[in-house]
C-alpha cells in the first residue's frame, strides 16, 4: 500500500505548498519559498506549529517579529494573526490542528 500524494500548490509568487500527510486532527504541509517571497498576513481557527527546514524568515505574530533560521520552530496560536518574509530560500513544514480543509 502506497502513501497518497498530494499536489503542489503555488498559492504566491515564489512560494510552493504541499501537503505531506493529513488526517482529522492533523495535516502536515511544507511551504517552499524563493527569497523575497511573502507569507501574507492571515489568521485561522488551526493551531500552527512551523519548522524551518531550511532558509532564514522574518515573521510576524500578533504584535511580535522573530527572525528564525533552520532549526528554528514557532507556535501560532488559533486566531492570531501572522506571517512571514523569506529572507534566504528555504523551506518550512508546518502542522495544523485540526487540519486545513481548504488545503485538500
Amino acid at each position: 500500500m502506497s502513501l497518497p500524494v498530494f499536489p503542489v500548490i503555488s498559492p504566491d509568487k515564489g512560494v510552493q505548498r504541499q501537503v505531506l500527510s493529513e488526517a482529522p486532527e492533523l495535516m502536515v504541509v511544507s511551504f517552499r519559498f524563493e527569497a523575497g517571497a511573502e507569507g501574507k498576513l492571515h489568521s485561522h481557527p488551526h493551531v500552527q506549529s512551523t519548522y524551518v527546514a531550511r532558509g532564514r524568515f522574518r515573521f510576524i505574530r500578533g504584535n511580535e517579529a522573530y527572525e528564525l533560521a533552520a532549526g528554528d520552530s514557532l507556535v501560532i496560536p488559533s486566531n492570531v494573526v501572522h506571517g512571514c518574509e523569506c529572507m534566504e530560500e528555504g523551506e518550512l513544514i508546518d502542522c495544523f490542528t485540526p487540519r486545513r480543509e481548504d488545503f485538500l
